[in-house]
């Protein structure tokens, strides 16, 4: 059975839970029909990386290469965005305002070296965009993913797809907190954890159902 691989993160930056995670545990061994070809069947693998510079890249790297995965999609936390935000390019730096979870900043650090400067998302990003707005659900193709660890795993995600056969689509989408995240942050955003797990069921859905990504002005002034 072809295999869907999805990533959540650990809780960071002293928050006690992610909603990376929270969401992206709740599909593990769930198996999808694509939408239309119902004969064809995806086992759902779900894995949580560690908020660590290079340790993440090491594991999501491992379970590339143990599962072989036809989809990726590692998702993470986005505090103070309200959207589901489906990310175009990871860009080969690392520079990181905070520790992560071991104690590494790495500043102006190359995420791959002699790496290119940057590697464009595989999934159809519009696509989803476009149907999770259809479906009621805040979202927006996004310019940036940053430049901590989220940046740097899409980075490396990217980076094994374009040198090895599998993945055939990948990429990474951000999501907001959590309420329970939230009401420590007054004033920020947040979306509850089913309209989360909703959000990332359609992505899955729609990049087994897409052959191509839409041809939709999604884009920004600045």
């Amino acid at each position: 059975m072809k295999k869907i691989l999805l990533t959540g993160f650990d809780p960071f930056d002293h928050e006690v839970t992610n909603p990376s995670w929270e969401a992206v545990r709740t599909f593990d061994g769930k198996v999808l029909q694509k939408p239309d070809d119902p004969a064809q069947h995806y086992l759902i693998v779900s894995a949580q990386l560690p908020c660590e510079f290079y340790v993440a890249t090491e594991k999501l790297n491992a379970l590339l290469a143990a599962h072989q995965p036809e989809i990726v999609i590692c998702v993470g936390q986005a505090g103070g965005r309200a959207d589901i935000s489906v990310e175009r390019i990871a860009i080969n730096i690392d520079d990181a305002r905070i520790p992560d979870n071991a104690g590494n900043q790495p500043i102006d650090e190359a995420v791959v070296k002699d790496g290119p400067a940057a590697y464009f998302s595989s999934l159809p990003i519009k696509a989803i965009v476009h149907n999770l707005r259809q479906q009621g659900m805040p979202a927006n193709v996004s310019q940036t993913a940053g430049t901590y660890v989220c940046n740097h795993i899409f980075y490396g995600l990217m980076h094994y797809a374009n040198t090895h056969a599998s993945p055939k689509r990948a990429g990474f989408i951000h999501i907001p907190y959590l309420p329970e995240q939230a009401a420590h942050h007054p004033g920020a955003p947040s979306m509850a954890l089913h309209n989360l797990i909703f959000s990332l069921e359609s992505a899955v859905l729609t990049c087994l159902q897409e052959k191509l990504d839409y041809k939709e002005s999604m884009g920004t002034e600045c």
